[in-house]
């Protein structure tokens, strides 16, 4: 089942979602919610559902961090950073570096024709971001890629319940030291840091790091895979809802976490004090009752927003605004650089907790 849930999931989401929404699953040793209103209860009730766990598995790599705590600790890791993620900030901050830095890894790669655009584009412009953030912009794209495979890595590992190795720790004491040598750069770590004890600092800065290098990669690789698959051209003014609904029909982060604080009831199944309930983001968002004809790609949905790819309720994704800024401009640098832009070879997402293509092979017309 594991491997299912992997590779192709849809089909054994579709059907535990239609007969069993909440489901425990052995291989998980844990229970599966599908169904969008039930993924919408657990994530909205912290005080039944809580991410503040030992076994929570982000945590067991990088430490307790905005993303691993409940209640008042939550709001006191989370407030130092949330400032700095509005949108308006967002888009004075950020918007004109992304379109510089899009353009210049596009322009660097366009002449030759073909490219792989996860890691020649997704990837790049992703870490860039994130790193100019936190005061980290001298430590190079391809290092901090492979940090984050390795994290990456473990944390499937630690979710699939196989034991994890020691490359997810060995990558987290790298970045480690070089966040702790940013603090005193001007960055949002600077500001943290009056606040946040220096291991809060890192493991929150690690957290923002994951999430703005991981998923926003995943993010964007994936909206390129679904727009190369269609057969017409998208019609630039549709980039926004096709972002949205590639965010529904393939979440980067296929799932997050939440254990029971009290013996509680949820759809005829009996949870018991301290298991765990996994949400499936990616059943949720293809819940046919919310989503009708759910597994087709359609950027004309009207309710593309009611998609849970960001989580929701009090660990909503503080990035969500920055990764769609990244990822818009990211799409709109391919079709406005690359003329005639079609896959060149075969691809699809995968990937237990976090989803995306492992490569995306694209070629274009050339003068």
């Amino acid at each position: 089942m594991i491997e299912q849930l992997t590779a192709d999931p849809y089909p054994l989401l579709a059907r535990l979602r239609a007969t069993e929404p909440v489901a425990w699953l052995p291989e998980l040793d844990g229970w599966l919610v599908t169904r969008h209103d039930l993924a919408l209860r657990v994530m909205r009730d912290a005080a039944a559902f809580t991410v503040d766990d030992p076994r929570f598995s982000t945590a067991r790599v990088v430490g307790p961090s905005m993303l691993s705590l409940d209640g008042g600790e939550h709001t006191r890791h989370r407030t130092p950073f949330a400032r700095h993620f509005r949108p308006r900030e967002i888009e004075d901050r950020f918007a004109g570096f992304v379109r510089a830095e899009c353009a210049r890894l596009v322009d660097g790669f366009a002449a030759a024709g073909r490219a792989e655009l996860r890691r020649a584009l997704a990837g790049p412009l992703s870490v860039a971001v994130v790193a100019g953030a936190l005061g980290l912009d001298d430590t190079d794209t391809a290092r901090v890629l492979a940090w984050y495979d390795a994290i990456v890595s473990t944390v499937d590992d630690i979710s699939a319940g196989r034991p994890p190795g020691s490359r997810g720790g060995e990558a987290f004491g790298e970045l480690r030291a070089h966040i702790e040598g940013a603090v005193g750069r001007r960055s949002l770590l600077t500001e943290a840091a009056e606040t946040l004890a220096l291991p809060e600092v890192v493991s929150n800065a690690a957290v923002l790091m994951f999430g703005g290098i991981e998923t926003t990669e995943g993010m964007i690789a994936n909206v390129l895979l679904h727009l190369l698959r269609e057969p017409a051209p998208l019609d630039r003014a549709l980039v926004p809802a096709a972002i949205e609904e590639s965010l529904r029909l393939e979440p980067a982060a296929a799932v997050v976490d939440r254990y029971a604080t009290r013996d509680v009831s949820l759809a005829g199944a009996s949870i018991t004090r301290g298991d765990l309930v996994t949400v499936s983001l990616t059943a949720a968002n293809r819940d046919p009752a919310v989503f009708p004809d759910p597994d087709v790609f359609d950027p004309r949905r009207p309710n593309l927003r009611r998609q849970l790819a960001f989580a929701h309720g009090p660990h909503f994704c503080l990035g969500a605004d920055l990764a769609r800024l990244e990822t818009r401009i990211a799409v709109e640098t391919v079709l406005d650089r690359l003329p005639g832009l079609a896959l060149a070879e075969p691809a699809a997402a995968s990937g237990l907790v976090f989803r995306k293509p492992a490569a995306v092979h694209a070629r274009w017309l050339t003068s």
